[in-house]
């Protein structure tokens, strides 16, 4: 996975990610929404054939969108890691 950084400001952070499909991007914006200073959160995949997303973030001006994006990726990791405790004792039962 390769990010690029292609517009970035005080509270809007634009950036391409090469080898992500819809499943990370959805999961990555859907956690960013959770975040009460993101104004916005969004991707785009502009060919159904290429391998790259565009992912778009807006803060409200409190919290750099990069830090909100860094906050997101840890939420997921430790969610990541609960779901990951849940499924072998399940596997166990």
């Amino acid at each position: 996975m390769k990010v690029e950084v292609l517009k970035k400001t005080a509270n809007e952070l634009k950036i391409e990610v090469k080898d992500a499909g819809h499943g990370f991007c959805n999961l990555l914006q859907k956690t960013l929404l959770e975040d009460e200073e993101v104004d916005l959160a969004g991707y785009n995949m502009p060919h159904p054939l290429s391998s790259h997303s565009l992912i778009y973030v807006r803060t409200k001006g409190k919290l750099k969108p990069e830090e909100a994006v860094r906050d997101a990726l840890k939420k997921l990791r430790e969610t990541n890691k609960e779901f990951r405790r849940e499924l072998k004792k399940a596997f166990k039962a």
